[in-house]
């Protein structure tokens, strides 16, 4: 099983806000997910990301591959060189 860290959508119409979330690469985007790692308001000025270390470095340490925007997202938050 391959597990992916990515962005679950949630918010409103025309008002995102993504979960950082652990999945089965087959899962569906906003479907069934293994763990939420943070969040991301790209909506607020400065951007709010949120994310808990400790379980990002866990899910990373085992295998889990980010997409690209969560591998950036991780570079901000400090916790991915």
């Amino acid at each position: 099983m391959a597990v992916k860290m990515r962005l679950k959508r949630m918010g409103q119409k025309k008002a995102p806000f993504y979960r950082i979330v652990v999945a089965d690469s087959r899962s569906p985007r906003d479907g069934k997910f293994i763990e939420q790692v943070g969040y991301y308001d790209p909506t607020k000025n400065p951007s709010e990301i949120k994310i808990d270390e400790e379980i990002a470095k866990k899910w990373l340490g085992t295998g889990a591959q980010p997409s690209d925007t969560v591998k950036k997202l991780l570079k901000i938050a400090g916790i991915v060189e």
